[in-house]
């Protein structure tokens, strides 16, 4: 179940009003009421939701996991279960890269060289295992059709996140599309968000943004957006509550039930 963790529109000319209201009729109490939904929560309604890639939208790690191990055994390098990549993904292909491999060896050679093995074999076999979570094509499907801007903000390589959208949803048209660039800062930095908010023309006011990581709600927190952490992802629930987003979900129709409400 969501929860929110303020509401920025309760201005403190609203509370003084709420205040005396109290002292008021019921009649006069409810038109002050009345009034505050249909003026301020119209201000405050969303236009545009900007979701995370891995461990948001689609479960990745089965094959995040097998393009790394398959680097590591080509170099010799001891390989990791699954479940070990829940805490290494996140920061991008390169932190992953260096996470991966022996704390003695993270050098930027090493990296590197992991890298050249591990872009071709993810390129092929990143559609292998990977899956949408419980509820987000309907989900997707829903706020399209009643109007809200969709966008996604990964820390993946631009090629494969863009692949990876097209292949999961096709029939979404989303409004913007990043991931990793050159020259460009990974998340938690938040110049990604002010790229789609430039290329869709919306303002923080208008944005939430869902992810599954304390990486997210960073992010969320540096662009100055609300936060709503999904606690079906890679991370935990104490990691994103720590960072107190506007919302928790553990299922993806709560989602849409927020954004009906805001």
């Amino acid at each position: 179940m969501f929860y929110l963790k303020n509401f920025p529109f309760a201005s403190n000319s609203l509370l003084t009003c709420a205040m005396e209201t109290e002292k008021e009729d019921e009649q006069k109490k409810n038109l002050y009421l009345c009034a505050l939904q249909t003026k301020d929560f119209e201000k405050m309604r969303k236009r545009l939701v900007i979701f995370d890639l891995d461990g948001t939208l689609l479960n990745t790690i089965a094959d995040l996991a097998q393009s790394t191990n398959q680097a590591l055994q080509h170099l010799g390098y001891p390989t990791h279960p699954v479940e070990a990549y829940h805490v290494m993904v996140g920061n991008g292909i390169a932190k992953l890269l260096e996470r991966a491999l022996p704390a003695e060896r993270r050098t930027p050679e090493e990296v590197q060289r992991m890298k050249a093995l591990f872009v071709p074999h993810y390129d092929v076999h990143n559609a292998d295992r990977s899956t949408p979570y419980p509820g987000i094509e309907k989900l997707l499907a829903e706020l399209q059709e009643e109007g809200f801007l969709l966008a996604v903000a990964s820390n993946k390589y631009q090629a494969a996140t863009e692949k990876l959208v097209a292949h999961y949803f096709p029939n979404i048209r989303f409004a913007a599309v990043l991931g990793q660039r050159d020259g460009v800062p990974v998340k938690p930095d938040p110049q990604i968000v002010a790229d789609i908010m430039s290329l869709t023309a919306t303002s923080r006011r208008e944005i939430l943004y869902v992810g599954d990581s304390g990486v997210d709600m960073q992010t969320a927190t540096r662009a100055q957006v609300d936060a709503c952490g999904v606690c079906w992802g890679f991370r935990s629930r104490e990691e994103l509550a720590s960072y107190q987003p506007a919302l928790l979900v553990d299922k993806a129709e709560e989602i849409a039930a927020f954004l009906h409400q805001s």
